[in-house]
């Protein structure tokens, strides 16, 4: 579940990159403000679920690790998980203007903002991914991973 959360983060992000080209080519319309809605939905409710599972059972399975590398790749991606909000404040802040009209198009700064939040989640996915979730794999138990699973679903009103 955790590495289809981040096909999704990569497809929203796809989405956001190419509503910034459209605004560019075409201008403001109804389907950039949807484009917009539809960021803001995935990021303002899926993407806090995704970071607090990996806060609640990935992270908390590898801190007892004798690895540096392991202890360390967990330090960074809680770090990266505050900074990922601060970056989310102000994407959001842009995208909300653009879905609610209040703006036609994104300043400079929005913009740079906007850059920002979406590079921010390249190299994350990329230790998650390529580190820290086979360690978490090898370090759970069948039953530990299974308690993860219902614990994801129910937080997400899904049938456990």
């Amino acid at each position: 579940m955790l590495e289809a959360c981040h096909e999704r983060v990569q497809r929203t992000l796809a989405l956001l990159q190419r509503l910034r080209e459209h605004l560019l080519a075409t201008g403001c319309d109804a389907s950039a403000q949807s484009a917009a809605r539809d960021v803001l939905r995935y990021f303002d409710i899926a993407a806090p679920l995704h970071h607090e599972d990996e806060e609640r059972h990935v992270f908390p399975a590898l801190q007892a690790s004798q690895e540096p590398g392991i202890q360390a790749a967990v330090a960074r991606l809680q770090a990266d998980h505050v900074a990922m909000a601060g970056r989310w404040a102000l994407a959001r802040a842009a995208l909300l203007a653009l879905a609610e009209g209040r703006i036609t198009e994104f300043s400079v700064a929005q913009e740079a903002a906007l850059a920002a939040f979406a590079a921010g989640y390249a190299e994350h996915i990329g230790l998650e991914e390529n580190l820290v979730y086979p360690a978490a794999r090898a370090a759970m138990s069948a039953v530990a991973l299974e308690a993860m699973a219902q614990d994801m679903k129910k937080r997400r009103g899904a049938p456990t």
